[in-house]
């Protein structure tokens, strides 16, 4: 299985186009002939990046502003694109917090769980009935390396993630022979390669340098693998390294260490 070809009726549509894996994906898919739908909040950027990949790739990139944590504005959106042509998704849009589950703000939290898990859930499901009919699509969803284990100080970040992580497998399953691909995206720390010492968030201070993966990395290493129908792809090595650990460490050791090390961030 390869990516579907780009044509001139097809849009890949990529959340959280603004910034980070959203927008390295993005430039790639241009890079290869694809016509885009960019969805984030900033219409400004989105605009501006819309308009780099068009002069530099002759596509078609649509900018579509929206606050997918908003159930009105989600909606809308899913209604544009319910009878459109998308044959590749990219749910990447998504936000974290750290620290005590009961000292978060509430608002946040359950603004977090729609961006990161309601609105994944639904774009799925608005587009994957087009792909089965057409017997060809992609899907790549942004899960974490922290979606495989349960960590004090992250829970609804955790939370989150492990329903993406676990959604996704399943309908890379259940997807088989219907040429259509479903791949897990589970990176650990991503970042641009350099960051200024004064644009350092507490994040980047606590990892280590050489733990991080940049964003560029992590869309080459995607894309290679949705070409491949591959279930999941672990770009970066504290992500691989959370993968295989969280898969033989006892929970009852390393989510207190995890927790601690989580705690550092809030």
């Amino acid at each position: 299985m390869t990516l579907p070809a780009p044509s001139i009726d097809a849009r890949a549509l990529v959340t959280g186009a603004s910034q980070g894996i959203g927008m390295a994906i993005a430039r790639d898919l241009a890079k290869l002939g694809h016509n885009l739908i960019l969805v984030a909040r900033r219409a400004d950027i989105l605009a501006q990046l819309a308009d780099e990949l068009e002069r530099k790739h002759s596509i078609i990139a649509e900018v579509y502003p929206c606050d997918l944590a908003d159930p009105d504005q989600l909606h809308k959106l899913i209604d544009d694109i319910r009878d459109r042509n998308i044959n590749i998704i990219i749910n990447s849009a998504g936000i974290a917090s750290f620290g005590p589950f009961i000292n978060q703000d509430w608002n946040y939290e359950t603004t977090q769980f729609a961006l990161n898990a309601t609105a994944v859930f639904e774009l799925t499901h608005a587009v994957l009935p087009g792909m089965i009919h057409r017997k060809t699509g992609a899907i790549c969803n942004v899960g974490s390396a922290a979606g495989n284990i349960p960590i004090p100080n992250n829970a609804t970040y955790v939370l989150t993630k492990a329903g993406v992580n676990a959604f996704t497998e399943a309908l890379h399953y259940e997807l088989k022979n219907t040429g259509v691909s479903c791949t897990l995206l589970a990176p650990g720390p991503v970042r641009d390669a350099v960051i200024p010492e004064n644009e350092k968030s507490i994040v980047d201070k606590v990892v280590p340098d050489v733990l991080w993966t940049t964003y560029e990395s992590c869309a080459k290493e995607t894309l290679e693998a949705m070409a491949k129908n591959r279930r999941r792809v672990v770009p970066g090595p504290l992500s691989k390294a959370m993968n295989v650990v969280s898969s033989v460490a006892p929970t009852r050791v390393l989510s207190p260490v995890m927790g601690w090390f989580y705690k550092k961030m809030s």
